[in-house]
């Protein structure tokens, strides 16, 4: 076995003897590093005041000099979630690119987020991958953290503009639970489960599970899923817990192809029109599906080692796949048609994540501490067996006309002979990290923080990078004029991201290698203020960034078979965040945001030079969300909800060598009705209440779902 490995595992081994050891007290109530389920009548519905997670140790929004934002799950309860990009669109500043396509590798969702993409990776601040979509059932929390985040969370999971990491719901005291149905438009059906369990005073179970089926909003296509979560929390002593959490899934759809604009030639196409004409074809058949079973492990202890540090071992074990059909439409550049290219895959990642945190809270002298010391040890396998990629008819966009054979039989015929051989890459990390935040003054705090990472990398049992190293500081003070009302906050972030080895040769083809990089950098300067007034009734969070990713990989402007580092991207703007109750019963989410990106350095012959970078997403979001729910009288318990989501015009393709082409803005509207007591609720949930047209993409062109009406009855136990 690996020596670090075993180094670790023997740590924690030895911290849970001495958590045994331990004499046991009588039972109370201990302060742990987990999730605290909490009256809803003490917490603001959209809003969570504090987090453990977004620092790696418990620290009040107000006084952290990083910025986020919270989903809640009451909040979409209420708007009657049902994807997780629908969970998403409440986050400022955050808009999907790609939908899940299902492949290997990188099948899930991904999102832009100031000016880089990201997915969602992250289960309770620990990787776990999926190749499909993520159902909501089970988050208690989304926390949308902003700017490049490679201090504390290091680099394989994350973005420059920051990581998305889901808080799942835990296991509590009380006994109850609900179940849902949900029916609507496309032939929709969702049934959903929520059970907690309270076995005895130390131990309780609980378990979240989600069904759902629909086709989609054009001609063909559809997506059926299961979803199961059992999750385990045990007290063993006032000193020692254990938290486990396990997720299984299976996803199974037939996706319609992305329709990609041609990279390497002058764009055919200088309108969205002919898109438009064929919204509602999908390009695909019900034949060609693809498959998405998911597995995440998460086993946590903590120790409470005395009054000022407790003790976090955590085990993270994933597995996803990729087994089915995968197309896209590539632009033939004339004007009208796309060739399809199919591939069946056959992909499998693994990933093993092992974390051991020390969190203290402590004076020295009159200067209060709050620490973690943390290894991190992380490995990820990806497997490939998939097939080659053929040619599989042509698509003419002006008249929907379609040459290809959509039949599993056709598609099996062209795919003989075309397998790309077996493969195993395999990536190991292992880091440590020290975070500090000390008060020097009860209203002024700044926080220090510094991680060291080491890279070894293999293929098909070759070692290609092995000892690559990198540093990650991070730097943020806040002072609070009004103590837990208003504070000032900046900071200094930083995230990199290893570069794999690229196989370059001399300007004649000559002299073949593998050549290592350093790893890329991104820096981050930021500041703003957040408060939390009118007796807690307003929280609003405004600030201004400026991140700047240098050592970017390009093609040597001598060499078109050599690359070098020095390219370089500039991503800043503005986002401000609210949630407001004025007045009982009244909820309000809303955000803004501004994004100005650009590629300041590159070989000018790439075409990015000077240009937003297509991963940017559009330059203005806006998201909004109000809520009223009556609270006394005949009608206690209606409600009535409203808001939708703006983009601005988005430049899916953006380069001097092809041209640029703009998805439209769009706002979408949507509304729902709602009654609720403590035994059922019924809701009534309408989206794209205007039918709006509207396309998302990242050199491509997707179109968004129509109007649709979901309708819910929910029995609470």
């Amino acid at each position: 076995m690996n020596k670090k490995i075993l180094t670790l595992l023997l740590g924690a081994s030895a911290i849970y003897l001495q958590g045994q050891e331990i004499k046991k007290q009588e039972k109370d109530t201990i302060k742990q590093l987990k999730e605290v389920v909490i009256d809803g009548k003490l917490e603001k519905k959209y809003d969570k005041i504090s987090s453990e997670t977004v620092s790696k140790m418990p620290l009040k929004n107000i006084e952290n000099p990083q910025v986020y934002n919270s989903v809640t799950s009451r909040l979409m309860k209420e708007q009657v979630v049902t994807t997780f990009n629908d969970a998403i669109k409440n986050a400022t500043g955050v808009t999907r690119l790609w939908e899940s396509t299902g492949r290997g590798g990188d099948g899930g969702e991904y999102y832009s987020m100031r000016g880089f993409s990201v997915q969602p990776t992250l289960i309770n601040s620990l990787p776990a991958l999926n190749n499909g979509i993520i159902d909501p059932i089970n988050i208690e929390t989304v926390e949308v953290v902003k700017g490049p985040s490679g201090t504390l969370f290091g680099s394989s999971v994350i973005s420059y503009g920051g990581l998305i990491n889901t808080i799942t719901k835990r296991p509590h005291s009380k006994f109850g639970g609900e179940i849902s149905y949900n029916a609507g438009s496309y032939g929709m059906d969702r049934v959903t489960a929520d059970v907690n369990i309270p076995v005895n005073t130390d131990l309780a179970v609980r378990v979240t599970s989600a069904y759902q089926k629909q086709n989609i909003f054009q001609d063909a296509g559809f997506n059926r899923s299961f979803f199961i979560a059992p999750s385990l929390s045990y007290q063993v002593n006032n000193r020692v817990s254990f938290l486990v959490n396990t997720e299984f899934s299976n996803n199974n759809s037939a996706n319609a192809p992305m329709i990609f604009l041609n990279r390497n030639a002058p764009l055919s196409y200088n309108s969205i029109t002919p898109f438009e004409n064929q919204y509602k074809k999908s390009f695909t058949s019900n034949d060609l599906a693809i498959e998405n079973p998911t597995f995440n492990l998460q086993a946590q202890m903590f120790v409470k080692l005395s009054d000022n540090w407790t003790s976090q071992t955590a085990l993270s074990r994933g597995n996803t796949k990729a087994n089915g059909y995968y197309s896209y439409l590539w632009d033939a550049t004339n004007g009208s048609d796309f060739t399809r290219f199919i591939s069946k895959r056959n992909g499998e990642t693994y990933t093993t994540n092992i974390q051991q945190n020390f969190i203290g809270d402590f004076s020295i002298g009159k200067l209060r501490n709050r620490m973690v010391v943390g290894l991190d040890y992380f490995k990820s396998n990806i497997l490939n067996s998939s097939s080659g990629w053929v040619g599989n008819g042509v698509v003419n966009i002006l008249d929907g006309s379609d040459t290809g054979d959509l039949t599993q039989a056709g598609v099996d015929a062209l795919l003989v002979g075309t397998f790309e051989g077996n493969s195993d890459a395999q990536n190991e990390i292992y880091s440590a990290y020290i975070s500090d935040v000390i008060n020097i003054l009860p209203n002024l705090n700044v926080m220090a923080s510094l991680r060291i990472d080491h890279f070894a990398i293999q293929a098909n049992d070759e070692d290609v990078n092995d000892g690559q190293v990198a540093i990650s500081p991070k730097f943020g003070i806040v002072y609070q004029p009004i103590l837990n009302k208003l504070s000032v906050f900046a900071n200094y972030m930083n995230g990199f991201k290893n570069v794999a080895p690229i196989q370059v040769s001399d300007a004649d083809g000559t002299n073949q290698r593998f050549k290592t990089f350093d790893p890329e950098q991104a820096n981050q300067l930021e500041f703003g203020v957040k408060t939390n007034l009118i007796n807690d009734k307003l929280s609003l969070t405004a600030s201004y960034y400026n991140i700047t990713v240098s050592d970017r990989v390009i093609t040597d402007p001598n060499n078109n078979n050599n690359s070098i580092q020095g390219g370089e991207v500039v991503s800043k703007g503005i986002e401000i965040s609210a949630i407001a109750n004025p007045i009982a019963g009244l909820n309000i989410i809303a955000g803004y945001s501004h994004n100005n990106a650009e590629v300041t350095k590159d070989n000018p012959e790439s075409g990015y030079l000077g240009l937003r970078p297509e991963s940017a997403g559009p330059e203005n979001l806006i998201n909004f969300w109000t809520n009223y729910k009556i609270q006394n009288g005949s009608l206690k318990g209606f409600g009535v909800g409203f808001g939708g989501n703006y983009a601005s015009k988005y430049l899916t393709l953006n380069r001097a060598t092809t041209g640029s082409f703009a998805l439209p803005s769009y706002t979408v509207i949507n509304s729902a009705l709602s009654y609720d007591n403590d035994k059922f609720g019924i809701t009534l949930k309408l989206n794209n209440a205007l039918n709006e047209k509207y396309f998302s993409g990242w050199s491509t062109i997707t179109p968004q779902q129509l109007r649709s009406l979901i309708a819910g009855l929910t029995y609470k136990f």
